[in-house]
């Protein structure tokens, strides 16, 4: 265990961010789970709706500081891919 005041704080801080960065990761899957669930079930716009709910939710994620633009970027473009698959499937 820590015995320095700082080394408290250190060990304080890491259990909190530990704890957020836990939240949103799995925040991002559970999004991004509910657009491949969408997609293989064939619903375009359900699907569609989901997809603008991740847009949205992982810019935001951005402007947080727990995602970096590229990556968050990068994520909806290959759901959107995803997503317009089920018009050429069809």
């Amino acid at each position: 265990m820590a015995n320095h005041k700082s080394a408290l704080k250190r060990a304080r801080q890491t259990v909190k961010r530990t704890e957020r960065n836990r939240f949103y990761k799995t925040r991002i899957k559970n999004i991004t789970r509910a657009i491949h669930e969408a997609v293989e079930a064939g619903d375009a716009e359900k699907a569609a709706a989901a997809l603008k709910d991740a847009n949205k939710n992982f810019h935001s994620y951005v402007s947080k500081g727990i995602l970096k633009k590229n990556t968050a970027a990068r994520k909806v473009s290959r759901l959107t891919k995803l997503v317009s698959s089920i018009g050429k499937a069809a």
